[in-house]
């Protein structure tokens, strides 16, 4: 048969901002449930948004980050459904013309140049959480709902389960690199929901599209498509029928179930939010914030591979989160050797901050600290065996390397 995959993603991403959308809540993870509500969240009648301007920003700036263009005037719209974590009865989102569009990302997928395009990327507000008990009662924590939230919508581009996982490593490099969104999907930051089909390209014809909802590790993604991907070339085999759809992924099982029979816009009933004037961001304010975009993740790794000589791998780590990046050059520029300080920061330095759920900016030992025991093994003054102690006891008081080294090892 001629028909081959035609995957196309929707990534979900909570901003970090320091309130909700479209009021003054907090917007905080791990509150107490139902405290971080307010009447305009919670959608009481009477209540008014708002919109967050930071949120606007940082949807432009993401934009402009996958090359995207701006819209010069966008506005909300309503999207209506009933669900019980959704107290308003809809949300506020974008349809016909989001804050930004048009765009896309570079990516190398084994080897090959790979571009998916960017359809857009768009501004609304997230909903809250149900959480269903054992004994078949369910709760709803609202603290989540009006959090602003950007949704990023592609082409269906992808060919393959592995570009998809590139794809969504590099998206969530490149937010964590410009400072819209810690991205961490543990903590439902960050959410992606492919659709799969099959198409053979010559004659058009086509399997019916099938949306994963709400999968919340880069792993699932890839494990969710690539067992899509398999059961509907088995339908095709036995003549089983298929539908358009949405389905759910058990991770235990590994395998997806049918949840619901696909909606489209028409079920939405998407109209023109009357109570929000539209957007029209000024030019001046997006040339600011495009020329206060840092170095991309993908241009950072190129020149570490080229100016430090580390290997591509090393170079896709310590990218990975840019705060790490900056430690390792003013480690190496503080003297230390770029790959005896590489092997550090993904070995020791990164396996510390992990058992203590730290961040790199926390790490009381500093780039020079670092250097200086490296420096240290590099004379054979200390093995490599009694740096990883010291190491530990840098980190834990803060002290150098030959104060530690002095006190201890004397």
């Amino acid at each position: 048969m001629g028909f081959a995959p035609c995957i196309g993603l929707e990534v979900h991403v909570e901003l970090d901002t320091e309130s909700k959308m479209f009021c003054q809540c907090r917007n905080e993870f791990g509150a107490e449930p139902n405290s971080r509500c307010c009447p305009v969240c919670l959608g009481l009648p009477g209540s008014l948004p708002v919109p967050n301007r930071k949120a606007v920003e940082y949807v432009i700036r993401t934009g402009l980050a996958l090359d995207c263009q701006v819209a010069e005037r966008c506005r909300f719209a309503r999207k209506n459904y009933f669900y019980p974590d959704l107290p308003k009865n809809f949300q506020i989102s974008q349809y016909e013309e989001p804050l930004t569009y048009g765009g896309h990302l570079d990516l190398q997928v084994n080897g090959q140049p790979t571009r998916i395009r960017i359809r857009r990327a768009h501004l609304e507000e997230d909903t809250g959480k149900n959480i269903h008990l054992p004994d078949g009662r369910s709760l709803v924590d609202y603290n989540r709902c009006g959090i602003p939230l950007m949704e990023i919508v592609t082409e269906p581009d992808f060919t393959s389960p592995e570009e998809c996982r590139v794809y969504l490593t590099e998206l969530r490099a490149i937010f964590r690199c410009i400072g819209v969104s810690t991205a961490n999907m543990e903590e439902g930051v960050m959410r992606a929901e492919p659709t799969v089909n099959l198409i053979d390209r010559e004659t058009g014809e086509a399997t019916p599209m099938v949306e994963i909802k709400n999968l919340n590790s880069i792993k699932s993604v890839h494990d969710a498509v690539a067992y899509e991907i398999r059961r509907q070339y088995r339908c095709l085999e036995t003549g089983e029928e298929m539908f358009q759809e949405t389905r759910l992924w058990d991770e235990q099982l590994g395998q997806t179930a049918t949840m619901r029979r696909k909606e489209t816009a028409d079920d939405y009933m998407y109209f023109p939010e009357p109570d929000l004037v539209p957007l029209a961001p000024e030019r001046e304010w997006v040339e600011e914030i495009r020329a206060s975009l840092p170095e991309m993740p993908a241009a950072l790794r190129k020149r570490l591979v080229d100016e430090y000589g580390l290997p591509g791998y090393d170079a896709e780590v310590i990218t990975a989160d840019r705060d790490t990046a900056v430690y390792f050059e003013q480690t190496v520029e503080a003297g230390a050797d770029p790959k005896a300080a590489s092997n550090w920061l993904m070995g020791d330095v990164m396996g510390y901050l992990n058992e203590q759920s730290l961040e790199i900016a926390d790490l009381k030992v500093t780039p020079e600290k670092l250097a200086e025991l490296l420096a240290l093994i590099e004379s054979n003054t200390i093995s490599g065996k009694i740096a990883k102690d010291v190491f530990v006891k840098m980190a834990e008081t803060g002290h150098s390397a030959q104060e530690v080294v002095k006190a201890s090892y004397r």
